[in-house]
């Protein structure tokens, strides 16, 4: 194909403006050479004659080469809606994501197009994707492995509640789900009632869900294991059960002991999205040990951190299991100041007004703070390149870069209102609609 050919269609159009067929023929080899702009102008027009699921894959393709992720995965996503078990799709997802670096997503969406479609293996996502292979390992040997790199994942915490700057709701429900079962054994033994379980910490991302999953571990003085999809999700079918089931056993084995699953949304996610691929399996296994019908889940305090908690299947907020959900809200004021001032520690700084910075930046996540030092930082760095001496940062550059950062929340608080204002029967979101209201 070269462009006299691309001269050729684009003739041929002019003269049939309809033709779909034509029109396909000149976007797909646009797309080869290239020439993303115009393919991306012709696939939309298709589109919108036909709303075909081939236009918006080629529409997606452009995205996914002018790197343009998120407009890529929208329309992706749109269209598993509709076609779930679309491997060509679910593979073009996979690779988006992990364009977007959202790793521990694409391969779970990779997991599921090879679930149905075990020889549509991608080179791309293998290299990137199956680091791990255990299919062939039975459950003591994967004990073994773990207990050999109790170092990797067990830890045990140098900070408390005392470390949390603010936060008093959160601290408060936390104490009494989890701390006070600890301290007071007998007294809740007397009621029925057991100590461990599980809440869910839901909230912007960036806004200190581990941070306090670690604190409540040092609060009870007890040991922490964090472990992020990545730890358990395998590409072999059956592993990632294995992996789940070790991790749990590795927590009842060292009780008391808070083991804090990170990204838990896309580990539960709904059983009806998932229905017709591997992913249910894990989430089945994963409701089997939160139950601790074969094992004790007595002393294991089980903490999971979503930014989505509206894709979690509903059986994990069943009593015994997630029955506590939690709101981590952005850092207030107070927390701000603290993170600020925990982060500018050890920087050549003059005089800064950290509690100014402070109010400037309400509605800011921890790491839109890190975000805003940074953006500071690179102008003092740039300032410095004429005589090579680190100048100290001072609030005017603390403020200029404030103005030019936007607090990250802002996007997931307006799809967190759409679910609370449309779909909270239970009341479940109320705490989004006070903190929405509260902070206008």
């Amino acid at each position: 194909m070269n462009e006299k050919t691309i001269d050729g269609l684009l003739e041929a159009l002019s003269h049939s403006p309809d033709n779909i067929s034509l029109r396909y023929m000149l976007a797909d080899n646009l797309l080869l050479l290239g020439r993303l702009d115009d393919a991306e102008e012709h696939y939309a027009k298709i589109v919108g004659m036909t709303d075909e699921t081939k236009a918006k894959i080629g529409l997606a393709q452009v995205y996914l080469k002018k790197a343009k992720y998120s407009a890529c995965n929208v329309i992706l996503e749109q269209i598993l809606e509709r076609e779930p078990r679309h491997v060509e799709v679910l593979i073009l997802h996979a690779k988006a994501l992990l364009r977007e670096n959202s790793i521990n997503k694409a391969i779970s969406i990779y997991e599921r197009a090879l679930a149905i479609d075990p020889n549509g293996r991608d080179d791309e996502l293998d290299s990137h994707l199956r680091m791990r292979g255990h299919s062939d390992v039975d459950m003591d040997d994967q004990l073994d492995y773990l207990d050999e790199t109790d170092d990797r994942f067990l830890e045990k915490p140098d900070v408390d509640f005392s470390d949390v700057g603010g936060m008093d709701g959160v601290k408060k429900e936390i104490d009494m789900k989890i701390i006070k079962p600890l301290q007071h054994p007998e007294l809740y033994k007397a009621y029925g009632k057991t100590a461990g379980g599980g809440i869910l910490l839901y909230g912007p991302p960036g806004c200190g869900k581990t941070f306090i999953a670690k604190a409540t571990a040092g609060e009870v003085k007890a040991k922490f294991i964090s472990v992020g999809l990545t730890d358990i999700l395998d590409m072999w079918i059956g592993s990632s059960e294995k992996n789940l089931h070790s991790i749990f056993e590795l927590a009842r084995n060292h009780t008391p002991c808070v083991l804090f699953i990170d990204e838990i949304d896309a580990l539960g996610a709904s059983r009806s999205n998932m229905k017709h691929t591997g992913g249910s399996m894990i989430i089945n296994q994963f409701l089997q040990e939160l139950d601790g019908i074969e094992n004790s889940n007595e002393n294991v305090l089980i903490i999971g951190a979503t930014n989505t908690p509206w894709s979690l299947d509903t059986a994990f907020r069943r009593p015994g299991r997630f029955d506590r959900i939690i709101f981590v809200p952005p850092p207030d004021a107070e927390s701000r100041e603290a993170i600020l001032g925990l982060k500018l520690k050890d920087k050549p700084t003059g005089i800064i007004d950290i509690h100014g910075i402070a109010k400037r930046t309400k509605n800011y996540s921890g790491a839109d703070l890190d975000a805003v030092i940074d953006i500071a930082i690179e102008a003092k760095i740039e300032s410095s390149f004429s005589d090579g001496i680190p100048k100290p940062l001072e609030t005017k550059d603390l403020i200029r870069a404030v103005k030019k950062h936007t607090p990250s929340t802002q996007e997931w608080f307006a799809t967190a209102k759409n679910y609370a204002m449309f779909a909270n029967e239970s009341g479940l979101y109320d705490s989004i609609l006070n903190y929405i209201k509260a902070n206008k």
